[in-house]
């Protein structure tokens, strides 16, 4: 099978795997009043599902070095289509959503880090960065596919069809992701003998670049997964700002507007690893991550105003925050030696999303603590809410700054 052929039918799986990743955060509106949450639990769900994602994420990685990317992107792939449906299928109430969600999160990593591994086995440092960026589009793609589902399903048959929609679409990317494999060897990425993971652990963090990219992945994580749970609820509150605050066609707006950025995102993910291979990866993640930061900052408090320049800072924010995604994954691929690619991307996986996975709960509490929730149209608590994520983001861009100088320092010699 070509190159081509094979990246196309792993990104399509990758797609369609993804479709679970915001199909809670489209639905947030209409669950939370019909569950009784406040926007503390709301967030708490969303988390809980981070929290699942980072633990598969860590034990695909793990995985990758010792059966190899092939089988563990398979076999986690499959199980990632049954624990979709439950959660599709039986959460009703904040409790139920809470355990189901951890779950659907707990097998949704298997197509991520062995995804990751099977380009950069596959991919030379040449075009790896536009490899990867096509991968992480792929997922963006996802996102936006189900908000954009969401929104025309919602109102004919509900929000729990919605749901259905989404985790479906998982035994989609299970199918293709075996016709992009059937033909891959299975080749684990380390040694014969693989290291313990601690043994391992110590290599890496006695790598000075490699400490720093994951660093500034996990100030990234902690922005962008906020971003993705929370700017749905949102822009239903900015449309909603806008005409009759209970109009389904207000709330159907403001998801269908939150896939739009999505779908627009996807051109940031190509982009973004393309521009990498031609000027540089930290240059890229530099201008990306204080763009996105400088988003953070500013778009809480745009209740009110004009919805399209709502929408213009959304769409910037998305693209921005995404952008430079790829481009932090490629930067670790080639800052470790080949036989530790697997158990870095874990390691990578486990506090970003560790961080991340904690963002969206606290941009909930943040909500509560204001006194206003995402039916509310107060910009003050949005925008309170708003920046802590970017108050979690600011050292991204000041590792990456350390990050740059050493990597000269070291082609320089």
């Amino acid at each position: 099978m070509s190159d081509a052929r094979w990246l196309l039918l792993m990104c399509a799986s990758r797609a369609c795997f993804s479709l679970i990743f915001t199909a809670y955060a489209a639905v947030i509106p209409l669950v939370q009043p019909e569950w009784g949450m406040s926007s503390g639990e709301t967030g708490l769900v969303q988390s809980a599902w981070h929290f699942g994602y980072l633990i598969s994420l860590f034990g695909a990685g793990l995985l990758v070095d010792r059966i190899g990317a092939r089988d563990t992107y398979l076999a986690a792939g499959f199980a990632a289509c049954a624990s979709a449906l439950l959660f599709a299928l039986f959460a009703n109430d904040f409790v139920s959503a809470l355990v189901f969600h951890f779950v659907a999160g707990l097998f949704a990593g298997g197509s991520y880090s062995p995804g990751l591994a099977l380009i950069a086995l596959r991919y030379g440092t040449a075009t790896r960065g536009w490899a990867m960026g096509c991968f992480l589009a792929a997922a963006s793609l996802g996102y936006a596919i189900s908000l954009l589902g969401s929104g025309l399903i919602v109102p004919a048959w509900g929000w729990r069809a919605a749901l259905l929609f989404s985790a479906a679409a998982t035994v989609a990317g299970a199918v293709l992701g075996w016709a992009a494999l059937r033909g891959t060897p299975n080749v684990a990425a380390g040694p014969i003998r693989p290291l313990s993971w601690m043994a391992a652990t110590r290599t890496l963090w006695r790598n000075e670049p490699a400490k720093l990219a994951v660093g500034a992945y996990t100030a990234h994580a902690w922005e962008l997964l906020g971003l993705w749970a929370w700017l749905p609820a949102f822009l239903v509150v900015a449309a909603q700002a806008q005409g009759d605050g209970g109009s389904p066609g207000m709330l159907m707006a403001g998801i269908t507007l939150a896939g739009l950025t999505h779908l627009i995102s996807v051109a940031a993910s190509l982009a973004g690893g393309a521009l990498s291979d031609r000027i540089g990866r930290t240059r890229v993640i530099l201008i990306m991550s204080c763009t996105s930061i400088a988003c953070s900052f500013v778009f809480g408090w745009l209740v009110g105003f004009a919805m399209w320049i709502v929408v213009v800072v959304a769409v910037i924010y998305n693209f921005t925050g995404i952008g430079d995604s790829a481009v932090f994954s490629t930067v670790l691929t080639e800052v470790v030696p080949r036989e530790y690619i697997g158990v870095a991307l874990s390691i990578r996986s486990v506090l970003g999303f560790g961080m991340g996975a904690l963002s969206p709960w606290v941009f909930g509490l943040t909500l509560d603590l204001t006194a206003q929730g995402p039916d509310a149209a107060g910009a003050y608590s949005w925008g309170i809410a708003w920046c802590t994520l970017g108050a979690g983001a600011l050292l991204g861009p000041l590792m990456t700054l350390k990050l740059q100088r050493l990597t000269e320092k070291r082609r320089d010699k």
